[in-house]
């Protein structure tokens, strides 16, 4: 796998995770709706760990700065 992740992505994947993560736990979002969005946040925070978002492959894009 290489990396096709920059700095500012995985930290506004993380970020975005542990805000779906609060909504969570202070039962401001439940349900399907809750669940699914725990899995979705579960992904973000596993992809900004290993700098590899497979979506990105698929469509050609890359986040990582390129070296010159």
């Amino acid at each position: 796998m290489k990396k096709n992740m920059g700095s500012s992505d995985k930290i506004i994947r993380i970020i975005i995770a542990a805000v779906i993560a609060v909504l969570y736990f202070t039962n401001v979002i439940t349900g399907v709706l809750g669940i699914v969005l725990l899995i979705f946040a579960a992904v973000f925070v596993l992809t900004s760990f290993i700098s590899f978002c497979p979506l990105y492959t698929i469509f050609g894009i890359s986040t990582e700065k390129k070296e010159s």
